[in-house]
């Protein structure tokens, strides 16, 4: 089915909620840029550092009256690329890059540690994720290969660095209700989000497939690259290639979904 895509280099993988590997394409070992992927890796790093004590969720961040909570679910009020508030925390779904740099910047400063230092601490070397390195934006910056996401997959699903409760929250939906535009499918109502990762829920149109849990969540990239865990099904996919998206993975990301979960059966 990858084979037929119009890309020119794709590698994917499932991995179940065991850790074992149920299969793979292309070279996994073959490291893209994530794009958007990047923002569920510096969220993981966000929630240790919550976790360690470094941070609180309710904190002051970003704009006057934000906290890290609302940088992490897009509802900060920031712009889309920009550090200039549309609207008030809380009152709208608006996703942000900018959100994620700004949270970046503000767990630098409480840790003293570079970002891109703290996420390789804190994530990457603990999962043996060495094909993976930030060089730049928390928000889109990142680099990995299939090999190295599978193994961060794994930990989404039976996590070891993160305690099960905090992840739980970080997969259930953050301010519920809030309506705003899913980058690439427009307006969802509602446009429900965790902190730091995509709830599916009932959303259409959307990149996973029509027989996707609504517990699905995960996060797709604007360089042709996704990932999903689907905790119904008790597995997860990476997926990624190097052609930007577009109509063409609008097309074919939800049919190979489809047929991975009926594989998976």
């Amino acid at each position: 089915m990858i084979e037929n895509w119009p890309v020119p280099t794709a590698a994917a993988a499932v991995v179940r909620a065991d850790g074992t590997l149920a299969g793979s394409y292309g070279p996994t070992g073959h490291r893209f840029p994530l794009a958007s992927v990047t923002k569920p890796l510096a969220a993981y790093a966000a929630l240790l550092a919550v976790e360690e004590g470094a941070v609180e969720l309710d904190e002051p961040a970003g704009p006057e009256g934000s906290t890290v909570r609302h940088l992490l679910a897009h509802t900060s009020g920031l712009a889309f690329d920009e550090h200039r508030s549309v609207a008030a925390p809380g009152n709208r779904r608006l996703y942000s890059n900018a959100g994620f740099e700004v949270l970046g910047d503000h767990i630098a400063k409480a840790t003293d540690i570079p970002f891109p230092e703290y996420l390789r601490q804190a994530v990457l070397e603990p999962l043996g994720m060495t094909g993976t390195e930030l060089a730049g934006s928390p928000a889109k910056d990142g680099v990995s290969t299939v090999d190295d996401l599978v193994r961060f997959a794994a930990e989404l699903q039976a996590p070891r660095l993160l305690a099960a409760e905090t992840l739980a929250e970080a997969t259930s939906v953050i301010h519920p209700g809030l309506t705003g535009v899913l980058p690439g499918y427009g307006h969802q109502r509602p446009n429900d989000w965790g902190l730091g990762f995509e709830i599916r829920d009932g959303k259409s149109p959307h990149w996973t497939g029509a027989s996707s849990s609504p517990r699905t969540f995960g996060h797709f990239g604007q360089s042709g690259t996704f990932l999903w865990v689907d905790p119904d099904a008790r597995a997860a996919c990476v997926t990624l290639t190097d052609r930007a998206f577009g109509p063409w993975a609008v097309e074919v990301w939800p049919t190979l979904t489809d047929a991975i979960l009926a594989e998976l059966g």
